[in-house]
């Protein structure tokens, strides 16, 4: 067995020890949650991120295509960073409506898949 395939069945090993991936494993997580209708906060926060979006780089866009219109290169100068700061101001609400119920689930249910697939290759090589 070469060294690095030593190394890759001690950091398997080791990773399966966690309490974290002991739980995620012995409960089979999976993705039904997303099964479940969302709550108004969770669809408010998707709103917001989807808005964030749009009032980050577009708008700063827009503000330079003005001020280039209007020559007035104050409006770029000052209006981009405030656009741009209140587009990280809007998502970050909006990720705090979302919650962190879905990154979790689907954390817990990635940390399965990998850790079984990275056991059957540590399995495949004794």
């Amino acid at each position: 067995m070469g060294t690095l395939s030593l190394l890759a069945k001690r950091l398997t090993i080791r990773l399966a020890s966690t309490g974290f991936v002991r739980q995620a494993m012995a409960e089979k997580a999976d993705l039904g949650a997303f099964k479940e209708k969302p709550s108004g906060a969770v669809l408010a926060g998707l709103a917001l991120l989807g808005f964030s979006y749009v009032i980050g780089w577009p708008a700063v866009a827009g503000l330079g295509a003005v001020a280039i219109y209007l020559k007035k290169p104050i409006i770029a100068v000052v209006g981009g960073p405030l656009t741009y700061g209140l587009s990280h101001l809007v998502f970050l609400v909006g990720m705090y409506l979302c919650g962190k119920k879905y990154p979790a689930i689907f954390l817990r249910w990635l940390t399965r898949v990998s850790m079984e697939k990275m056991l059957a290759r540590v399995d495949d090589r004794q």
